[in-house]
């Protein structure tokens, strides 16, 4: 049978069969041998052990369109990454790690800052200003409230799978409760499904993918507080080319190889003086490219 991985728990995989069934899965040993490792949105054939207990074996994963190793999902359309604008406040670091990592792996990815009622006019504005430039569609809403205002988001959203991440405690599960308010449309909660692992109805400790009515799926991930960028993910060259606004400026660099770091008339540094570029989207910048270039690759 045919079916797509929808989350993976303690060693199982719950797959939903194209009838919309959901059958608790191990892997074939073959797996491990090869040393493959399912992923949640894995499209996948299975045998079916037990139709009683809906039980069976993921025997094939089928060709991937991408895979993501950080959060570990496969076969997605965006991303969408989440944060408080206060309560807490954003770390841009961590933010415009995610944002790299993402453009390096050829997903594109939205900003949806939360809270917004929170927030005061002065922190939006900033944000707004830091990453208009930044080549992301970025979203300001209030999830908690009793009419969110998601309207937008959702139609960015429609017909796609998007892998949703970001810090804990910044209101990834509201939004998600939020989102199927809006049409008031059903959340298939497909972690009710079986108490073999032994969890709750709601965990931020493993990827699960949820169904909104019939408009779009969201694959959840477990909150990070930090999120390091290493030589492996990209070289110290090429980081320049994953910060988007830095190419209006970088061609007219004197120098062909220019890091943006210490060369003289740089183009780029310029830029983030006169304002053209954010001072944090630029700090961001320095601090990744010193952590890589001081990684020693054997």
């Amino acid at each position: 049978m045919n079916g797509k991985i929808i989350k993976a728990l303690a060693g199982f995989y719950y797959v939903a069969s194209d009838k919309n069934r959901i059958y608790e899965c191990r892997a074939k040993g073959a797996f491990r041998n090869e040393n493959i490792t399912p992923l949640v949105g894995d499209d996948v054939k299975f045998e079916v052990i037990s139709e009683n207990d809906r039980t069976g074996n993921v025997t094939e994963i089928l060709p991937r369109r991408n895979s993501l190793f950080r959060p570990a999902v496969a076969n997605v359309d965006q991303a969408m990454v989440v944060f408080a604008v206060r309560s807490p406040f954003p770390n841009l670091s961590i933010l415009d790690r995610f944002l790299l990592l993402m453009k390096k792996q050829g997903i594109e990815t939205i900003i949806v800052f939360n809270k917004k009622d929170l927030a005061k006019t002065d922190d939006i504005k900033t944000l707004k200003n830091t990453y208009k430039k930044s080549g992301h569609k970025v979203f300001f809403i209030s999830a908690g409230g009793e009419r969110p205002s998601l309207g937008s988001l959702k139609m960015q959203l429609r017909g796609k799978i998007t892998v949703m991440a970001g810090p804990s405690g910044v209101g990834k599960s509201t939004i998600l409760n939020a989102l199927s308010r809006v049409g008031n449309e059903e959340i298939a909660q497909v972690g009710a499904i079986s108490s073999k692992a032994g969890r709750g109805k709601h965990t931020t400790r493993h990827n699960e993918i949820y169904t909104i009515g019939r408009s779009f799926r969201i694959v959840d991930t477990p909150g990070f507080t930090s999120l390091l960028v290493s030589a492996d993910d990209v070289t110290k060259e090429e980081l320049g080319t994953l910060f988007p606004e830095f190419s209006a400026y970088a061609p007219k660099c004197p120098f062909k190889d220019c890091s943006h770091i210490k060369e003289r008339d740089c183009a780029v540094r310029k830029a983030v003086e006169d304002g053209k570029i954010a001072q944090s989207r630029y700090n961001s910048y320095k601090a990744i490219y010193e952590e890589v270039k001081s990684q020693k690759k054997y």
